[in-house]
């Protein structure tokens, strides 16, 4: 059994992307692919990428685990190396095409100093791609030119780096668009994006049907289980979900429909109106229980009562400190006041 209410994003998106298949999918579906980066894939061998262990970061000396590194063989017996960077916070980044160039910088002396250039000593072509999944759209610039401040018809340009990245932002997908896809990534984009029971049952069919195609992808299959179970917890605080995504996919059908018939039950008992109004703060309630448990990983108890108890405008209120505040404490007031 596992938890409903623990999800730490960094570490099973790390689990997820440290699978090439996963990886393989997101630049075929979404770099690749229609609205992508306008790359032609076939220059490259997805079947021959190889994980890269380098570590390194801009200030301290070492990348962070979220970042990931993948060398690419190309057709032409030449490699690419992916540098893919993985974002949760609620808001842009807005040094981000920086720190990809220093990414880049980092990674070409690492592969100099490691004997891994080409034998004509050129360095190779990198693909930078940012992977954005937080709640707020993005906004920061695109490019390290864009960062610059100097007038376009400065002759200075010419000694200015222009390296720029290509964005996933997870939010900007509908649902339309990430059913045209099929692979196993945009059924977990879909996962995310889910917004009642019903819509969670009918993703979780669509992944067991994708895995029963595909073996071999085992650790994707334990971190949906994890996904499925947090995306529950709002629907019913300290709820313990199976191991097993079968198992999973179940119970959600079963307790899905009694939710609902509660829901519909408890509306009819206090009346229409009240049964909207109530309807709304709950599914607002559990919105902003998902952002913080995004931003914060497992909550204490103390948090999600107050949060289920609370009246729509503090939870507007808490809504909109989602994006700015840094601690629970900061968002919601200390746990000793109530809201």
């Amino acid at each position: 059994m596992v938890s409903a209410s623990r999800l730490d994003y960094d570490a099973l998106y790390h689990r997820l992307f440290s699978h090439p298949g996963i990886v393989g999918q997101l630049l075929i579906d979404f770099v690749g692919g229609p609205g992508g980066a306008g790359i032609d894939l076939g220059e490259v061998n997805l079947e021959g990428m190889e994980r890269l262990n380098a570590k390194f970061h801009a200030h301290t000396g070492q990348r962070r685990e979220g970042d990931m590194i993948w060398r690419i063989p190309r057709r032409d017996g030449e490699d690419t190396y992916l540098v893919l960077l993985l974002e949760f916070q609620s808001t842009s980044d807005q040094m981000m095409a920086v720190r990809v160039m220093t990414y880049a910088s980092l990674l070409w002396q690492h592969l100099a100093d490691e004997k891994r250039l080409p034998a004509h000593g050129k360095l190779p072509p990198l693909l930078p791609v940012v992977l954005y999944n937080g709640d707020g759209r993005w906004r920061a610039p695109g490019s390290v030119r864009d960062l610059i401040g100097l007038n376009e018809r400065s002759t200075l340009w010419r000694w200015q780096p222009e390296l720029r990245y290509h964005l996933i932002d997870v939010g900007t997908f509908s649902q339309a668009e990430l059913e045209s896809r099929a692979s196993l990534l945009a059924l977990w984009f879909r996962l995310e994006n889910a917004s009642d029971p019903g819509e969670l049952v009918a993703v979780a069919d669509a992944v067991l049907a994708w895995l029963s195609r595909h073996p071999g992808y085992a650790a994707a299959q334990a971190a949906f289980v994890e996904l499925l179970g947090a995306t529950m917890a709002p629907l019913r605080p300290g709820l313990r979900v199976p191991g097993d995504l079968l198992e999973v996919r179940n119970m959600l059908a079963t307790r899905a429909e009694k939710w609902i018939q509660g829901w519909l039950l408890e509306g009819e008992q206090k009346g229409r109106q009240e049964g909207e109004q109530k309807g709304r703060q709950q599914g607002e309630a559990a919105f902003l229980l998902r952002q913080l448990t995004r931003r914060f990983g497992a909550l204490p108890g103390w948090t999600r009562d107050r949060v289920l108890q609370a009246e729509p405008p503090a939870l507007e209120e808490w809504g909109l400190r989602v994006l700015d505040g840094g601690s629970l404490e900061e968002i919601l007031g200390p746990p000793d006041r109530q809201a």
